[in-house]
């Protein structure tokens, strides 16, 4: 069975441009679509997929076995605010339709982003295709939040398929 992908999903994989031999975080993933897209320009990079519901990480791991099985793919069930990476391990991070991010304060989960991305390292909060109303009253406060927390660089992004920030750590 063919999987079909979202074009939100292709869009941010896209947008992420992930390297062959980056260390890629992604927060919540869902069903491990995007996980599968990202693993697949992996060579010696790595993708650790985040989320908190444990029927999305059993679709994860179901869905992608030869990349768990490669090492090009971990999986973590937690909240974002518990992860406990070792600082500066990800080169990038990739946030798709994780709400939080608008609808209240996202300290935690952005100190923690800060933390664990590299000087340099690029963090996109994407969301699928909205109304130019639903872009503005989403993007303020996630580009907002990310400039409050010491992230540069923040750019707002709408297109067909998607809207989101992107920003960066600075170096």
């Amino acid at each position: 069975m063919r999987t079909v992908v979202p074009d939100r999903v292709r869009w941010a994989v896209e947008l992420l441009d992930p390297a062959p031999t980056e260390e890629i975080l992604e927060i919540g993933g869902g069903p491990g679509v995007s996980a599968a897209l990202i693993c697949d320009r992996l060579t010696t990079g790595r993708l650790l997929a985040v989320d908190r519901s444990a029927v999305a990480i059993e679709r994860t791991l179901r869905r992608n076995q030869p990349h768990l099985a490669s090492g090009r793919l971990a999986v973590c069930q937690c909240a974002l605010d518990a992860l406990a990476e070792p600082p500066a391990t990800f080169d990038r991070a990739l946030a798709l339709d994780v709400n939080l991010f608008w609808v209240r304060d996202a300290t935690p989960e952005l100190e923690v982003l800060r933390r664990l991305l590299r000087p340099g390292g690029r963090l996109l909060v994407l969301y699928g295709a909205t109304s130019p109303a639903g872009a503005e009253r989403v993007l303020g406060p996630v580009a907002a939040g990310l400039r409050g927390h010491g992230f540069v660089d923040v750019t707002t992004v709408v297109a067909d398929a998607g809207m989101g920030a992107t920003a960066r750590v600075p170096d």
